[in-house]
């Protein structure tokens, strides 16, 4: 697609480059690639939120490296939620805390101001561990479970992001499952891979599906993992997803992987490696954020909690392969946080 077009090809001519997914327009002997989205406020803001035993909200600047900075907190010390937004709002759904467990509670955030939570609405099912998903209008809640109760969902329910009120149903995903990757989805396609399934024995999965956000109905396969993992981190750009660490024995082993792997979101297939992460880390699936150019990996844990808990944040440049580095630190070292931007790949 980069090769010079015909002489007949007029200056400022547009067209949809096929490999990319990106319009294009020609000038100066050469095709460039059209910004058709507007420019995400804050420079792209990644938010986490919560932990085993935190209400703390902290926040970082994706194109820049160094250490989080505190944010707000969410209603109570809250645990194992699912996180989306759109460009302007974060949202975390479900989850566990020390009075309710698991919860159904919906709950909002401002990216451009600083501040605490604000109540959003209910989930038509109180679960935790479920995994989020989102493009700029609407945000998916998929599986989850009810541990007390041994009992895992392939729920899938929505919210309109831009309004507040309760969830509505949305499909069935292929699998019943919890602790799958979060945050991997372009502008028409949310995908959920791996996870943990069959209570009590909890045994991990390589099971990846995908959902069409503008439609409602079941989950659709999209390919197979590598290996069975349990609470990867996602998070993708418009076009490619990313997939990072988890557990390949998460019960009762605790053996994690430093596996990165990706995605074309636009097709179906496996994974391709992409690289490693800098220790092997249990993300509890919503550890991830991303603009375009980066994708960020915040805290989990790397052999059982609570002693090994993290506040490592890691980066990887999306449209390369490669190892992750070290972009600073979070407010606080815990595990099974929510992170989302208000630049993801699915405000394209």
């Amino acid at each position: 697609m980069a090769l010079k077009p015909p002489v007949e090809v007029p200056q400022g001519a547009i067209r949809l480059n096929t490999d990319s997914q990106k319009l294009e327009f020609y000038a100066q002997d050469q095709w460039w690639e059209m910004a058709t989205e507007a420019a995400a406020p804050i420079g792209g803001r990644g938010l986490t939120a919560g932990g085993d035993s935190s209400n703390t909200i902290d926040y970082i600047t994706i194109a820049t490296t160094g250490n989080a900075v505190n944010f707000g907190d969410i209603a109570q010390a809250t645990y194992q939620q699912a996180s989306f937004g759109s460009n302007t709002r974060s949202i975390c759904t479900g989850g566990a805390n020390p009075v309710t467990n698991p919860e159904d509670v919906i709950e909002y955030l401002t990216f451009a101001t600083t501040g605490n939570s604000t109540d959003f609405g209910n989930l038509t099912q109180a679960r935790r561990n479920p995994s989020g998903t989102s493009n700029q209008t609407r945000g998916i809640t998929a599986g989850g479970g009810n541990v007390n109760e041994l009992t895992l969902y392939n729920t899938m329910d929505y919210v309109t992001i831009a309004t507040t009120g309760n969830a509505v149903d949305f499909g069935d995903k292929t699998n019943v499952i919890m602790i799958s990757a979060g945050g991997i989805n372009s502008s028409t396609r949310g995908v959920f891979a791996g996870g943990v399934s069959t209570a009590p024995s909890y045994n991990e999965t390589n099971v990846m599906d995908y959902v069409t956000f503008a439609t409602t109905g079941n989950a659709v396969d999209f390919g197979d993992l590598s290996q069975a993992i349990g609470a990867p981190a996602g998070c993708s750009n418009a076009v490619r997803g990313i997939i990072a660490g988890g557990a390949t024995d998460l019960f009762p082993g605790n053996v994690m992987t430093t596996d990165i792997s990706y995605i074309t979101i636009a097709t179906t297939g496996n994974p391709i490696d992409f690289g490693d992460l800098i220790v092997a880390t249990n993300f509890g699936n919503n550890g991830g954020m991303s603009t375009p150019v980066r994708g960020v990996f915040s805290c989990g844990y790397t052999a059982p909690a609570p002693s090994a808990t993290k506040n490592t944040i890691q980066y990887v440049t999306i449209a390369t392969t490669g190892n992750a580095a070290d972009f600073g630190d979070a407010k606080v070292a815990e595990r099974y946080r929510s992170s989302n931007s208000n630049a993801h790949g699915g405000l394209g």
